[in-house]
């Protein structure tokens, strides 16, 4: 068992104190390694939980600069870093609040090409895109790979949710088989977005990867979370794995491929 120091043991008391976590599951937490695709409104608070924390490496995919539009909901970023890429940006942040951690950074969109390669250093992916080609690739990326991930995606005043464990749990393509036609879902820059719902979801998505991680609890597995915070409804579907799926099911995918242009995009759009 690793040796904590007293700073480390300071500051992780509250997850130490926990019956459920303790020394051992704080241990899991900063011997993992997660991913985190898209440093925009669901990367933001994605990042800041994971790194506090102590997740011993996080990663950072992100191909965008700072914009002031991404500042009303995107948290991990300042007016006074407009225009540098976000990946640095976030990397600043997470470093400043717990200089104990690592963090890699890429600075590039995901594609078909590179995708296998940077997930597979990595415990657990987090989805933080808001285009359904980038989802899709994300799903048969780590179904191919058999990697656990975080959906998620929020558009106006809802989010939705689930976790994939390949091989176990339902994939995104057992439950949303292909992306919509094009011009069937608003865009976020035409649709708008409440900036806590970025928030709201991130948490999530942070919380399942802890879970995760230490085994606590029930993942979303097979289950889809949403909400509409105009009401503050919550509510979860439970679905199976289809055995026809194209992606998880019989054989399974074997290439990955790219999928239509983004429908709900917002400049280069990895980033809600």
């Amino acid at each position: 068992m690793r040796e904590f120091s007293e700073e480390e043991l300071e500051r992780y008391s509250r997850h130490i104190i926990l019956e459920e976590v303790g020394i051992e599951g704080q241990e899991k937490i900063m011997n993992s390694k997660v991913l985190i695709i898209g440093a925009g409104g669901l990367g933001s608070p994605i990042a800041f939980y994971l790194a506090a924390a102590g997740v011993g490496e996080i990663g950072i995919i992100d191909g965008d600069v700072v914009d002031r539009s991404n500042l009303q909901r995107q948290i991990i970023h300042t007016t006074d870093e407009i225009g540098i890429p976000k990946v640095e940006s976030a990397r600043r942040k997470l470093k400043a609040l717990n200089p104990n951690i690592r963090v890699q950074t890429w600075q590039i969109m995901i594609n078909a090409e590179n995708i296998s390669r940077i997930i597979a250093p990595y415990d657990f992916i987090i989805d933080g895109t808001d285009n359904f080609a980038a989802k899709f690739l994300i799903n048969d990326a780590c179904v191919m790979a058999g990697k656990p991930y975080s959906h998620g995606g929020i558009l106006k005043f809802a989010g939705q949710s689930m976790t994939i464990k390949p091989g176990e749990s339902a994939c995104y393509a057992c439950v949303f088989d292909q992306p919509p036609p094009a011009g069937s879902i608003p865009t976020c820059s035409s649709a708008g977005i409440l900036g806590a719902i970025a928030g709201m979801l991130g948490t999530i998505q942070a919380a399942e990867a802890l879970k995760v991680i230490t085994g606590v609890g029930e993942p979303l597995y097979n289950r889809l979370l949403s909400f509409d915070a105009k009401s503050m409804n919550f509510r979860t579907v439970k679905f199976t794995k289809n055995p026809h799926c194209r992606v998880c099911g019989g054989e399974g995918v074997k290439i990955l491929r790219e999928y239509e242009q983004p429908i709900c995009e917002v400049n280069h759009a990895q980033n809600p």
